[in-house]
């Protein structure tokens, strides 16, 4: 960090005695075009390695999290909710007051040390990306990756940042003694729609030259195409776009996600709907009228929808490795201008 750019004050107000002490929070500013507006809130954890809840979906157990918020400032980040634990702003707060747990490294090398941790698979990028900017001047994730490779410790990463391909030796290093997970976040490849849901994020094609990136240096690298959006992204033309860009990345699979909506997310994101799609808000009204997530029928018409993409253009574990034909996209008679698809109700 370049330390002559920052102003410092004790926050002592927002601290969550139950993760750090209330005396060990820094609050910095930094005053440089790439973080000008983002308040960094630097605190000491006292444990990093977090059990997931018995009634989460995901399915891990184990994860680690070196930041809370994300300036990668995605409209549905279903993450949103937890900055309300520290009494944080859900919306712009959530994409602008990053919470960076400074000790991370040490703290996780310690923790992996204990005679009480049994090696269990550890999960990173799954609450908010480990690889966003922040972690340009943070360096976080290097004493991590350290840590669980000396360890011999075996973990997955999830991400949409470029960062990633900083650590790429540490990657490979890890693979040599661990089994190493690495799947990158593309939901779709429509420049226009990235620009306003993912503004804080990579380019579609450039997280896509990191799929292809890692795979060229030997490290299998899958892709969760999350979220595809109702009425906004999952038009067949839409699907097959992006899985045909997924295959092009040498990408060993493809996961489709349905966007969720849980609360904090579904607040902020139906807003951002109400300025930039108005004459959808009923329909995800409608569509969501039960919970955070799509109807089962849904769910299961796009992902049979993206599997049969995938099987045409040969992505999966069978073929691995193994040279693509990337058919050459047929001509169309005019581009899409905006998303159609059957009548849902």
């Amino acid at each position: 960090m370049r330390w002559e750019n920052l102003t410092l004050e004790s926050d002592h107000s927002r601290a969550d005695a139950t993760l750090f002490g209330a005396d060990a929070v820094t609050t910095r500013t930094i005053d440089t075009p790439e973080f000008r507006g983002i308040t960094f809130h630097e605190i000491r954890a006292r444990s990093i390695i977090n059990r997931v809840p018995g009634a989460s979906r995901m399915p891990f157990e184990w994860t680690v999290n070196p930041y809370r918020g994300c300036t990668h400032a995605c409209v549905y980040c279903f993450a949103r909710k937890t900055h309300s634990y520290l009494d944080l702003d859900t919306g712009l707060g959530f994409d602008s007051q990053i919470v960076v747990k400074v000790n991370a490294p040490e703290l996780l090398r310690r923790q992996l040390a204990s005679p009480r941790w049994q090696g269990e698979h550890i999960a990173m990028g799954t609450n908010v990306d480990c690889y966003q900017r922040a972690e340009g001047r943070y360096r976080l994730m290097p004493g991590i990756l350290s840590a669980l490779r000396d360890h011999a410790n075996p973990y997955s990463i999830l991400t949409k940042g470029t960062l990633i391909l900083r650590d790429l030796e540490l990657l490979k290093q890890s693979a040599e003694v661990t089994d190493v997970g690495v799947c990158v976040s593309v939901g779709f490849t429509d420049p226009e729609l990235w620009r306003t849901v993912e503004p804080g994020t990579p380019a579609p094609e450039r997280r896509l030259d990191v799929v292809r990136t890692l795979t060229e240096h030997g490290l299998g690298c899958g892709v969760l195409m999350a979220p595809v959006i109702p009425f906004l992204s999952d038009h067949p033309a839409q699907l097959r776009a992006t899985v045909r860009a997924i295959a092009a990345s040498g990408a060993t699979s493809v996961t489709p996600l349905v966007l969720h909506l849980r609360p904090g997310a579904r607040e902020w994101f139906m807003a951002w709907l109400g300025r930039e799609h108005p004459h959808l808000v009923r329909r995800y009204e409608r569509l969501y009228a039960n919970g955070a997530y799509a109807p089962k029928w849904y769910q299961r018409r796009i992902t049979r929808q993206v599997h049969d993409l995938a099987q045409e253009y040969g992505i999966g574990p069978t073929r691995a490795g193994m040279p693509r034909r990337i058919r050459e996209p047929e001509p169309t008679e005019h581009a899409l201008t905006e998303p159609t698809q059957l009548s849902l109700l």
